[in-house]
């Protein structure tokens, strides 16, 4: 399987895109960071930007519809096999895009996923 990809990603231990981060790590998966800030979550450096990336299986999404637009054409561009939107982030347009692009879209939340087993 290739990486995971978590986009929104925020060094803030609050934060659910952290906790996703974190719980990647515990259950060893490739995962890379991508974040409006530089920072480090359990050894896994958040890039900024839109950085070169391949064999990304996985979007875990923690941008709101508001901002997912400028990362659209980034994220189709990856070519992953699936985006998870997680709550807070469901937008029917990008939805739809994706499903055109063969991309699976998943309404879920990325943290139950992983805690039982049906990531």
């Amino acid at each position: 399987m290739g990486k995971t990809l978590v986009l929104g990603a925020s060094p803030i231990e609050s934060r659910f895109s952290c906790k996703a981060v974190k719980a990647l790590v515990r259950r060893e998966y490739e995962v890379v960071a991508v974040g409006k800030t530089a920072g480090n979550i359990r050894g896994v450096e958040i890039r900024t930007g839109m950085p070169h990336l391949e064999d990304v299986d996985t979007i875990l999404l923690y941008l709101g519809p508001g901002t997912q637009e400028e990362y659209y054409d980034y994220m189709i561009g990856l070519k992953p096999r699936r985006i998870i939107f997680n709550p807070g982030t469901h937008n029917p347009e990008f939805i739809k895009m994706c499903k055109k692009h063969g991309i699976d879209p998943v309404v879920d939340c990325a943290l139950i996923m992983l805690n039982s087993d049906t990531y």
